[in-house]
């Protein structure tokens, strides 16, 4: 049976159904984008244990792995249902300023159209209409989701579209009221009519979700889909939604074609295809499978793992790689990575534009820190804020003779000679204020600013593991092989692949969309993978790791996402450069212990996910509350 007439059919019954949402994540992994389809599997997955009252009910967070391999119900699950996605997928190559409201519906909206071409339907297209609800409509203009979603119409993925060319392109689309489907293929559109955003209304399946429509020339509908943002770039859908609520993909417009609830093969051909879809079918389920090479679904397995096999928690994921990609492809495609968070630094930094987009009227800060810092460090003694006589001073801890302290007039104070007596001898007297000087935060700082400016303004950057937390991780990368790193091609592959390991951890067991977790699922999640990371960089156990993990998300706990304005520019920027400092502090506090500690990262994944579904819609990237409101914009 063909897949139009099955997808065609109303005559369903209860029992089939039932198979179909049984067999719906691996039939939505057919139209999802990415390159593995295990992926896709434990995206829905994840996604509709959510919207129960936990993640996974039958699963204890805390239930050991030898205690589950006993288990046999969650021995039958383990093949499929573990937290292995590729590091790729993790980290992925994207533009700015969101992951989830620009890299998200920019795939979406490419794969709606690729599966337009797919089903030979492109060329009949006349018109097209675009809904974005929820979190994708209330922050979607601050966040560049129209633009980013009208480039992927056009055939644009978010790792090659030229950034610099999307506004002009956008501007030319309401000028001419089109739009060029695949790049190939140019009908009727004005944006303005034609993409909607309902800001008080929201799919039931996530709050980032988005539907494509498209009509013939006398206006039937012909094909439509939903798709849902659901963090880090990641895009699922369930099943083709279409006419008269129907799980159909597409109108057969022939008007020999079989009846709508005709399930009944009509030729060999529709046969050939059932068959073939069969068979793909069954090697996707065949890859998910192969893909769990050394699964793990909590950090307690995964520490357990590492213990067992003797292997570093790097080494475990690079291993589950090579089930995807040959060793050198693997490594190549990680300082492919790593490259693009330098180079986002390196532009952040080096940047002549001295405001960011947007209304908030933001000024650059990145640049001229990173001035300040060099400076700092290399100018001649005599133009340094702490030469010549001051500097002797501050160097002892006395004041300078030189420059003696000026007492006001007493007219100016209602201080007592005898008050000021009892001063005397206590406190150094500062001739003027005294520059910073702590190096780790200083540059940590200035990374993770110059990421998150170059995200703001749209540039290219790594979702790590999402836009809005993109800066943390390249910022205590780069500080590490700037100033510990001993061999810093081997440490950046640890680095990745063991903050890779933490990011799955986090997607399984609870989400790392600010639309459900508030930012903790974003910036939280970030500092906890960056924490693990540099402990491992740093010669840390597997419990060491997995305790830097756990301190980093303990302390990011009940974070909201309130960006002003709908800009991922206030509190995101500063909030990058926080979690940087808080992912080395929380890996200094591991490295002193054992490992052993009392909050499992288990524990307190579990524990993040509860407090974001208990979190006010208001303080999760909505702009509805928080700073969003309490902060002026103009």
């Amino acid at each position: 049976m063909s897949l139009t007439a099955r997808m065609f059919s109303r005559s369903v019954t209860a029992a089939s159904r039932i198979s179909a949402v049984r067999r719906m994540p691996r039939l939505s992994g057919l139209v999802s984008t990415g390159r593995f389809s295990a992926l896709y599997n434990t995206r829905v997955t994840n996604r509709r244990g959510l919207a129960t009252s936990s993640a996974e009910p039958s699963a204890d967070p805390r239930l050991s792995g030898k205690d589950r391999k006993n288990d046999p119900e969650s021995s039958a699950k383990e093949s499929t249902n573990h937290a292995v996605v590729s590091t790729f997928d993790l980290f992925s190559i994207g533009v700015g300023p969101s992951s989830s409201h620009t890299v998200g519906p920019m795939r979406a909206g490419q794969i709606f159209v690729q599966d337009l071409v797919d089903h030979g339907i492109l060329n009949k297209v006349s018109s097209i209409k675009v809904d974005l609800y929820g979190s994708l409509a209330l922050t979607g203009i601050g966040h560049g989701t129209p633009n980013a979603t009208l480039m992927g119409l056009e055939g644009e993925l978010p790792e090659t579209v030229p950034t610099e060319t999307i506004i002009s392109r956008v501007e030319a689309m309401h000028q001419s009221s089109t739009i060029t489907l695949n790049g190939t293929h140019r009908i009727r559109f004005n944006p303005d009519k034609d993409m909607a955003l309902h800001y008080y209304e929201s799919l039931p399946q996530h709050p980032n979700g988005m539907r494509f429509t498209v009509f013939d020339a006398n206006g039937d509908m012909l094909a439509t889909n939903e798709y849902f943002s659901i963090g880090g770039g990641f895009v699922v859908n369930e099943r083709t939604q279409l006419a008269h609520g129907e799980n159909v993909y597409y109108r057969m417009t022939k008007p020999d074609s079989p009846a709508a609830g005709d399930t009944t093969p009509t030729d060999k051909s529709s046969e050939s295809t059932s068959a073939t879809e069969t068979a793909q079918m069954d090697e996707r389920t065949q890859q998910d499978l192969v893909t769990a090479s050394l699964p793990f679904r909590t950090g307690n397995d995964l520490v357990q793992l590492c213990n067992h096999e003797s292997l570093s928690i790097a080494e475990v994921v690079f291993l589950n790689e090579l089930q995807w990609r040959s060793r050198e492809e693997v490594i190549s495609a990680a300082y492919r990575i790593w490259n693009v968070m330098d180079d986002s630094i390196k532009r952040g930094c080096l940047s002549t534009s001295a405001k960011l987009p947007g209304r908030l009227n933001v000024n650059r800060r990145a640049p001229r820190l990173y001035q300040n810092l060099m400076r700092g460090f290399y100018s001649p003694p005599d133009q340094d804020m702490l030469s010549g006589p001051q500097n002797s001073a501050l160097s002892d801890g006395t004041a300078s003779a030189a420059a003696p302290f000026t007492r006001p007039s007493i007219l100016e104070t209602s201080l007592t000679m005898m008050q000021r007596n009892e001063l005397n001898g206590v406190f150094r007297k500062k001739q003027r204020s005294r520059r910073p000087h702590l190096p780790h935060l200083d540059y940590l700082s200035v990374y993770a600013i110059a990421v998150n400016e170059e995200n703001a303004a749209g540039g290219r950057v790594v979702t790590a593991p999402t836009n809005g937390a993109a800066g943390v991780i390249p910022a205590v990368l780069k500080y590490y092989l700037e100033f510990l790193s001993e061999d810093p091609s081997r440490d950046i592959l640890e680095f990745l692949f063991t903050a890779s390991a933490i990011g799955m951890l986090y997607k399984r067991g609870a989400s790392i969309s600010a639309a459900e977790m508030g930012c903790q699922g974003e910036v939280g999640v970030a500092c906890s993978m960056s924490a693990a990371a540099f402990t491992a960089v740093m010669g840390g156990t597997p419990a060491q790791v997995e305790n830097a993990a756990e301190i980093g998300m303990e302390h990011n706990l009940g974070l909201t996402c309130d960006p002003v304005d709908g800009l991922v520019q206030i509190p995101c920027i500063e909030r990058n450069a926080l979690g940087a400092v808080k992912a080395v502090t929380a890996a200094q506090l591991a490295l002193q212990g054992d490992g052993s500690h009392r909050v499992s990262l288990d524990q307190v994944i579990e524990t993040m996910r509860q407090t974001g579904q208990d979190m006010m819609s208001k303080y999760k990237e909505t702009s509805q509350g928080g700073l969003a409101v309490n902060v002026p914009v103009c």
